[in-house]
């Protein structure tokens, strides 16, 4: 039985490392701006998601709660995926959010490399956004 979890947390960690170096692209790809509205929107689900039953399947419909895994990333990496720029930033948050409590207690060394590079990133929006209301509230304090 401890082969049969070791594949299936080996195959679970290609998959989001895969999902992972996408979503990354897509981050960096965005305007400052709609970095810093995708940080708090990221929060915001992740926030919601630490207040459900089980975060890790946030975005899974309850009947299928007995999965491996949930379907939140696979939804949210199609939605990141859409032309649509709305969409796409709603389903970077939803991946983001799920990708983080799915790794964030992981025994699998694979898992746990993933979840740094999650916080990594997490951390990067932070800064975005940090910076963005620093400069916003310069700006309105200069108004004044």
């Amino acid at each position: 039985m401890r082969f049969v979890t070791q594949i299936l947390a080996m195959s679970r960690a290609h998959q989001l490392g895969r999902q992972l170096r996408e979503i990354e692209k897509s981050v960096h790809g965005l305007p400052r701006r709609t970095r810093a509205r995708l940080g708090t929107l990221t929060l915001r689900e992740i926030g919601q998601a630490s207040r459900s039953e089980f975060p890790h399947l946030y975005g899974t419909s309850p009947d299928q709660r007995y999965l491996p895994w949930g379907q939140g990333t696979d939804i949210g990496y199609t939605r990141a995926r859409s032309d649509n720029p709305e969409v796409a930033m709603r389903g970077i948050a939803l991946w983001l959010a799920v990708a983080f409590h799915e790794t964030k207690d992981a025994t699998h060394l694979k898992l746990q490399l993933h979840h740094r590079q999650l916080l990594r990133l997490l951390h990067e929006l932070k800064q975005v956004h940090r910076g963005d209301t620093q400069q916003e509230d310069w700006m309105g304090s200069a108004a004044a």
